[in-house]
């Protein structure tokens, strides 16, 4: 299987970096191919540029040449995953503006009869808060029903996991299992 990776963090050699590495060897080893989709290295543009903001009357609307080109890399995988740092209890800014330009009107959107064919995904946030206080104030919950149900399968991919690694801070040897679970997680994916 070919998995679109979408990996958002302002430095690569983080602890989230790592954690994706570790995901790519755990899917390498399981025999799937990978595609990164590295959106700070590669300079994605979250913003919504008036050339791609959605017309909802119009679902034949051409978008950018970024948009485009990012369609056909998840257009060409069977499957998605993205890893990112949980910041204020969500994705950050550059994954969300990813979803909203590529995913966009006429490609990605229920409404617009066009949900997308992938067989599964995966949303792998990296937080530094422990797992008591996510689910004490509902955080794990909301973040859940926000991406997972709300964006992943509202736009037709009906399996998915969603798994939030916790108390990236703790220590050396706590990060160091929070990376092996990450290649389980690709070995299984």
């Amino acid at each position: 299987m070919n998995v679109l990776v979408v990996f958002d963090h302002p430095r690569r050699n983080s602890l989230t970096g790592a954690i994706t590495d570790a995901f790519l060897s755990g899917l390498a080893e399981a025999g799937h191919t990978a595609d990164l989709a590295d959106l700070h290295r590669e300079g994605f543009d979250p913003r919504m540029p008036v050339g791609d903001e959605p017309v909802w009357g119009d679902y034949t609307k051409v978008y950018s040449d970024e948009v485009r080109h990012h369609q056909a890399r998840a257009d060409a995988a069977q499957a998605m995953a993205f890893i990112f740092p949980v910041w204020w209890w969500s994705f950050p800014a550059m994954t969300k503006g990813y979803i909203e330009r590529v995913w966009n009107h006429g490609w990605a959107n229920p409404r617009s009869q066009t949900k997308l064919k992938h067989e599964k995904a995966l949303i792998l946030g990296v937080a530094a808060d422990p797992a008591e206080s996510f689910e004490r104030h509902g955080y794990t919950r909301s973040m859940q029903n926000q991406i997972e149900y709300g964006i992943v399968n509202y736009c037709g991919i009906d399996s998915s996991d969603f798994v939030l690694l916790h108390d990236s801070l703790k220590s050396d040897e706590h990060r160091a299992t929070m990376i092996e679970r990450a290649r389980a997680i690709g070995r299984a994916f």
